[in-house]
């Protein structure tokens, strides 16, 4: 549950959470999208907020079949969920006590099972700030390199721009004793499991994601935002993204990204950021076509006759020259 500056889901808190229980809360999907940690970018993009849903409802049922605890209680159709709503910390008051309950671990974990363009494995191994060795390889990897083992990392997750940390620091961070942080690393690595697992299935390839997670009330480790959606997990097919790293990339290649980082280390207010530019207008049926094509072809539930997955990555590639 990220901060709602960089989410493309509005939150509704039906019930407020306690320090001793979970309240409730609903997550309305939006069309909106999100590239470079700017927050919502100026284009909407028909139908992408519902596909994403269904396919965050259909995950959680799926996971939770697995063995997996989700915060998922019911799906609003078209395009909502309710959930169990935990306290979010004030990451200026510092890390929760181990004996706190009822609060969203403000870590996140990432899971790589593959390298594809745009991976920030790449950049971080140039720059010195990964290792080989650290992310399980003997030599420098080239784009889409499918890894042996998946490469488990941590990050921050309530920052403006949020850092990549230690597994140390991650525990220090998220406030957790020695078995509960373990139990939250063991839960993260079989939620790739079985969304790696299900993405083969249905012919995709599941390169990254990520997971978050809250400390219950009753003291377990319990899912939480939406795992395996393309927000939150890289989905490929046949060689070409179904999600916003085609529009990351577009940008890049027009020389119309936002240097948000760089804005935040010198400190320029948001007021004073540069305003993104709109997508090219013939993107935005393109990608509503793909969005819902991905939803179907995950879901396995056709409700919008979208064009499949391979006519709809295929119009995608023929606009960005692939």
């Amino acid at each position: 549950m990220m901060p709602v500056l960089h989410s493309t889901k509005n939150l509704q808190i039906v019930e407020p959470p306690t320090t001793t229980r979970e309240g409730i809360g609903r997550f309305e999907y939006t069309d909106t999208y999100t590239v470079f940690h700017y927050g919502r970018m100026p284009d909407l993009i028909p139908g992408k907020g519902e596909a994403i849903c269904r396919m965050a409802v259909f995950n959680f049922r799926m996971l939770e079949e697995a063995g997996v605890p989700t915060h998922f209680r019911r799906f609003i159709p078209p395009n909502a969920i309710e959930f169990d709503l935990a306290r979010v910390p004030d990451p200026a008051a510092g890390p929760p006590a181990p004996v706190e309950r009822s609060y969203l671990v403000p870590v996140q974990i990432l899971f790589r099972n593959e390298l594809p363009q745009g991976s920030s494995v790449h950049r971080r191994l140039a720059a010195g700030e990964l290792t080989l060795d650290g992310v399980g390889l003997r030599v420098i990897p080239v784009a889409g390199e499918k890894l042996e083992r998946p490469f488990i990392e941590y990050a921050t997750m309530l920052h403006d721009v949020n850092r990549f940390i230690s597994r140390d620091e991650a525990q220090r961070l998220a406030g957790l004793t020695d078995g509960h942080f373990q139990a939250m690393h063991d839960t993260a690595v079989k939620v790739n499991e079985v969304l790696t697992g299900h993405a083969a299935k249905v012919g995709l390839s599941h390169c990254d994601g990520k997971a978050e997670f809250l400390m219950s009330s009753d003291a377990r480790i319990v899912l939480a935002d939406s795992p395996g959606t393309p927000d939150e997990s890289r989905l490929m097919y046949d060689g070409v993204h179904c999600g916003k790293q085609v529009l990351r990339n577009w940008y890049v290649a027009n020389g119309l990204d936002i240097p948000t980082r760089q804005l935040i280390a010198d400190g320029v207010p948001r007021s004073r950021w540069p305003r993104p530019a709109p997508l090219p207008p013939e993107f935005l049926p393109a990608m509503s076509d793909l969005y819902r094509s991905l939803s179907e072809t995950w879901t396995g539930e056709r409700r919008w006759n979208a064009p499949d997955l391979r006519a709809a990555t295929q119009a995608i590639a023929d606009l960005i020259g692939q």
